[in-house]
């Protein structure tokens, strides 16, 4: 099968991920083997492809196939797997498996797994034509669901959904939203479905257009000069981040109101907080088996829609590229 193997990380300009032809997968028990439909490009995938997160052993081990948001189809079944069929079209996140024992897996948490594995960085994933997953861990696509153009409901999706859960929303509280990219425009929207109203903060032109095509009630473009928020102070119930930039974390510390929270779904630090606003910061990963069949019931219903455009597998250094200087408008998508 052809898949884009990392070797070896590199700046993505210098084409770090190779076309090869490998080994299909076989799979083993309680495994399914899918024929990949479509792949979503993560900013992730970037970080680990240019060697950012090495410290953090990311990934985990080389060479690897990227790609943690896949819709395909099942092709093969292993021993044990009997209540999936060939032909079934299901999803893999970010979460591949868990170990389903630890307190995490056994009180709901299991995106904290300290045992999980996970797609495209700890084992080989979605940049490829076919990639195995564990059935107990696969997602069957309900109908309304184009599965050519929804594989980031698996990152974005997922992600957007626990982050707005964990900020605690509600008919008549303000959301501040920070960086309207890939998982940015669907916090958007699931927000605005907590009856909330919905400020998005963007940089671009493009995602500022997102942003109001996503349902934000305001669009606020400061350019990178966040001091131009100064009439936003204090204004925010909640405040989403999920701009990579360590100056918008530091805008959300402004922005909040006291007795707010923040929810980081980004690397970086907070400055100072001042424990007299009693602010909460959480942070916020993927999401759990709950989380993510509540994504696809929300998306099946059409209450929530990825912004996606597809480009060819082989383009995968070209896209990250494109990802990595803000060219890209929602989420991309690879087909194989």
């Amino acid at each position: 099968m052809k898949a884009m193997v990392l070797e070896k990380t590199a700046p993505v300009n210098t084409n770090p991920l190779r076309l090869q032809d490998v080994n299909r997968p076989e799979p083993a028990k309680g495994q399914v083997l899918l024929k990949i439909i479509s792949t979503g490009v993560c900013r992730s995938n970037l970080h680990m492809v240019e060697g950012d997160w090495l410290h953090d052993g990311v990934p985990s081990k080389f060479p690897i196939i990227p790609g943690h948001e896949i819709i395909g189809e099942i092709s093969e079944l292993g021993e044990g797997v009997n209540w999936l069929k060939k032909g079934d079209k299901v999803g893999i996140q970010p979460l591949w498996t868990t170990c389903g024992r630890c307190e995490y897996c056994l009180t709901g948490r299991e995106n904290l797994c300290p045992h999980k594995e996970v797609s495209g960085e700890t084992l080989d994933g979605g940049y490829a034509e076919y990639m195995l997953g564990d059935a107990m861990h696969v997602y069957p696509i309900p109908r309304g669901v184009d599965p050519e153009l929804s594989a980031p409901l698996f990152c974005p999706g997922v992600t957007a959904y626990r982050a707005v859960k964990r900020s605690e929303l509600s008919p008549g509280k303000t959301a501040y939203v920070m960086g309207i990219g890939g998982v940015g425009h669907v916090v958007v929207q699931i927000a605005k479905l907590t009856g909330s109203r919905v400020v998005a903060v963007s940089t671009g032109k493009e995602h500022s257009e997102l942003a109001y095509e996503s349902g934000a009630d305001d669009v606020l473009n400061p350019g990178m000069d966040y001091d131009k928020l100064g009439d936003h102070v204090k204004k925010a119930d909640s405040v989403i981040v999920f701009s990579p930039n360590q100056k918008a974390i530091d805008a959300a510390s402004r922005l909040v109101k006291p007795g707010g929270n923040i929810v980081l779904g980004v690397h970086g630090g907070m400055n100072r907080i001042n424990f007299v606003d009693e602010i909460q910061i959480r942070g916020s990963v993927i999401g759990p088996r709950s989380d993510m069949y509540s994504v696809l019931d929300l998306a099946s219903q059409g209450k929530i829609k990825i912004h996606s455009t597809r480009y060819r597998l082989s383009e995968a250094n070209d896209v990250l590229n494109l990802l990595k200087n803000g060219k890209i408008k929602g989420r991309a998508v690879l087909v194989p």
